[in-house]
Parts: C-alpha cells; sequence; structure tokens
C-alpha cells in the first residue's frame, strides 16, 4: 500500500484519471449474459460475442439502451424481459479492492480524481449507487454522456479543457494500451495498469510521489 504516515503537506497535489472497467472494477459480461440464453439454444458464445460487438456503439451514445437491449435479446434468442437484461448487464462487476485501497488514500492526501471511461446508459448511473467508493471521484468524463470513446484524442482533450487539468501533473491509469499510447500524446504521467499485478502500480506511484 501507499505510504500511511504522510500528511497531506507532504504532496503537491496532483490529479488523477481513472479507467474504470479492469482498474477499479474488474467483470465478465459472457458468464452473466449467458444466463439469459435457454438450454438448448445453439452457437450461445457467438450470439454473446455478436452482441458485444456492438458495445461501443451503446458507450458512444449512438443507440438508446432499450433499443440495444431489445436487439441484444433477440440476437440471444432469450425470452427475458428488459429489466432482466439490464440486471444481468450490470452484474459483471467484481470490485479490485487493492486499487481501491489507493484511490482512499489518494483522497485523504487531497489529490483531485477524475473518472474517464468507455461506459454506457445501462451500467451509468448504476454503479455510482452501488459501489459507494466513487463518491472519491469529483468529475466524470463518460463516453456515452459525452459522444466521444477512448483512445480518440478528443475525449482527452474535453477533460484538458472542462476540468482545466495541467498534463504534466496530470497522473492516468489504464489498461488499454492504446489508450495509454493517447495519455501520452498530451504529456500525461501514464501507467498501463495490469490487474494481475497491482504491487507493480503501487511501487512506480510511490515514485511519482515522492518525485512530484
Amino acid at each position: 500500500m501507499l505510504q500511511r504516515n504522510r500528511t497531506r503537506s507532504d504532496y503537491y497535489p496532483n490529479t488523477f484519471l481513472f479507467d474504470i472497467g479492469r482498474v477499479l472494477l474488474d467483470f465478465d459480461f459472457e458468464s452473466s449474459l449467458m444466463k439469459l440464453i435457454p438450454e438448448g439454444t445453439d452457437h450461445p458464445h457467438e450470439r454473446v460475442q455478436s452482441i458485444l460487438k456492438k458495445k461501443d456503439e451503446l458507450e458512444a451514445g449512438l443507440i438508446d439502451p432499450k433499443r440495444y437491449a431489445n436487439w441484444a435479446l433477440e440476437v440471444l434468442g432469450s425470452n427475458a424481459t428488459l429489466e432482466q437484461f439490464y440486471r444481468a448487464w450490470q452484474q459483471i462487476f467484481t470490485v479490485n479492492e487493492p486499487m481501491w485501497g489507493c484511490v482512499r488514500q489518494l483522497a485523504d492526501q487531497g489529490h483531485p480524481l477524475i473518472l474517464i471511461s468507455n461506459i454506457n446508459a445501462i451500467h451509468c448511473p448504476w454503479i455510482f449507487s452501488t459501489y459507494r467508493e466513487f463518491s472519491y471521484f469529483e468529475h466524470k468524463a463518460l463516453s456515452y454522456q459525452i459522444g466521444i470513446l477512448k483512445p480518440e484524442l478528443a475525449i482527452y482533450q474535453y477533460a484538458i479543457d472542462t476540468f482545466k487539468l495541467k498534463p504534466k501533473s496530470t497522473i492516468y491509469i489504464d489498461d488499454q494500451p492504446q489508450n495509454i499510447a493517447s495519455g501520452r500524446e498530451f504529456g500525461f504521467q501514464c501507467w498501463q495498469y495490469d490487474l494481475n499485478n497491482h504491487p507493480a502500480f503501487e511501487k512506480w506511484l510511490e515514485r511519482i510521489l515522492i518525485t512530484d
């Protein structure tokens, strides 16, 4: 964990941009969505992959959630209700507790925290009421609201302009290499997060905070 014996005054405040998926929350769409498919339906895994291929349109705000859900249920061959689909779509997450421990400490040290995520209107605002730790984040740049997906440069420019970020003192954590590459173009201090190697992130973060 980050050092606990330091006070707020020991650090200059940095702004932290956090991705959600595979950073703050792990997820597994397939296991949850497979439960909606009647037993004996042919090619169930291919059906799930087919609806996930269109997920970017939902996360860019180009498809209404109800329209997407009705289409997905048809592709899955499911007789589930819209509410059951929404519940299955939401029940994909597990908490990455080591990262949340870092978030709590960063907030306590006075660092502003911002979410920047490709996410959709079925998950939001549900996750923010379900996982109370999201209250540590002061601002959010969410793809479905602004109509821009990572790794498009425009979403990072949006965050800079909207939240008055100073890139050199902005630390960006994401699991996708293409997103990290975009962040680096703006001069963010970036870390490509590996859910299976959290200690490497903590070691890097200690060095960053001490240097700053």
